[in-house]
C-alpha cells in the first residue's frame, strides 16, 4: 500500500511537522504510515532578492503571492509520486468538514498551499484547479495553522493510527452526523457531582440508548444546523425504506 503523502508549500517550513511530530500523528510518522515534506516557496523565486510577492493589481493594502513562484512550487510537489489533490488554505474556501477529511484520508495524500500576506494570485489557483478550503470563519496570519489542523484530522483516520476504529465512528461529526455524547470516568462521585447511574449499570443496551439521546440533545442545542441536516437525512431514509416493495 502506498504511504499517505502530504506536501506543504509554505514560507515557514520550520513550522512542520510541529505538533504533528507528537502523539498519534508523530508515532505514525515515525512508523512510516504517512510522510510529510515541506517546500519553501521562497526557494522557487528567480530574482536575486528571492521575491515571492508583489503589490496587488488595482491598488490596495498588502502584498500578493506571485503566480509564477507559487506555480513552480506547486508543480514540483505534484510531480512527485501519485497524483494528489492540491488544496489552498484560505478563509474564503469551502468549510473543512469530516466528510472532506474522510475523502482525503482514503486517497494518496495532499498538496497544501499555505497563503500569506493578502493571499495568492487567483490565476495560479485556477490554472492548477486547486480546491480552496477553510477551517473556520476567521482570519489567521497564514495557512500553516490551518494545514496542521487538516493534516491532524486526516492522519488520525489512516489505517493503524488510532487504537480503536470504533472511536472515529462515535466521536463528533462521525458516521451518525451528531455531536458526541458526554464522557465520564472514575471516581463515581466528584465535588458533589455523580456519574449518570445508567453508565454504571452494566446494561449495554441502556448505555447505548442514553448515549444516543445525549448526542441528539447536544446536537439540537448547540448545532441546530447539524440537527436539521441529520433529521432530514433520517426522514429521507425512512421514506426510502417505507417505499421498498419488501418493507414490512
Amino acid at each position: 500500500m502506498t504511504m499517505w503523502h502530504a506536501s506543504v508549500l509554505t514560507l515557514f517550513p520550520e513550522m512542520f511537522p510541529g505538533p504533528l511530530g507528537l502523539s498519534l500523528a508523530g508515532r505514525a510518522l515515525r512508523e512510516g504510515r504517512w510522510r510529510c515534506d515541506t517546500r519553501d516557496i521562497r526557494s522557487f523565486a528567480t530574482d536575486r532578492h528571492r521575491s515571492v510577492d508583489d503589490t496587488p493589481c488595482g491598488g490596495g493594502a498588502g502584498m500578493v503571492l506571485r503566480p509564477d513562484v507559487v506555480d513552480a512550487a506547486v508543480g514540483a510537489a505534484l510531480a512527485e509520486g501519485e497524483a494528489r489533490p492540491a488544496l489552498y488554505l484560505t478563509p474564503r474556501g469551502r468549510p473543512l468538514d469530516q466528510a472532506l477529511v474522510r475523502e482525503l484520508a482514503v486517497g494518496p495524500g495532499v498538496v497544501l498551499l499555505c497563503g500569506r500576506f493578502e493571499g495568492v494570485d487567483q490565476r495560479v489557483i485556477e490554472a492548477r484547479a486547486m480546491t480552496e478550503v477553510s477551517i473556520g470563519d476567521y482570519v489567521l496570519s497564514g495557512g500553516e495553522v490551518a494545514a496542521l489542523a487538516l493534516l491532524d484530522a486526516c492522519v488520525r483516520l489512516l489505517p493503524g493510527v488510532m487504537g480503536a476504529a470504533e472511536s472515529a465512528e462515535e466521536e463528533s461529526h462521525g458516521a451518525s452526523g451528531l455531536l458526541e455524547y458526554p464522557h465520564y470516568t472514575r471516581p463515581a462521585e466528584w465535588q458533589g457531582r455523580s456519574v449518570p447511574p445508567v453508565l454504571l449499570s452494566g446494561n449495554h443496551a441502556e448505555v447505548a440508548r442514553w448515549r444516543r439521546a445525549e448526542a441528539e440533545r447536544i446536537t439540537r442545542e448547540r448545532r441546530p444546523d447539524l440537527w436539521a441536516r441529520h433529521s432530514g437525512q433520517e426522514t429521507a431514509a425512512g421514506r426510502a425504506i417505507a417505499g421498498r416493495p419488501d418493507a414490512a
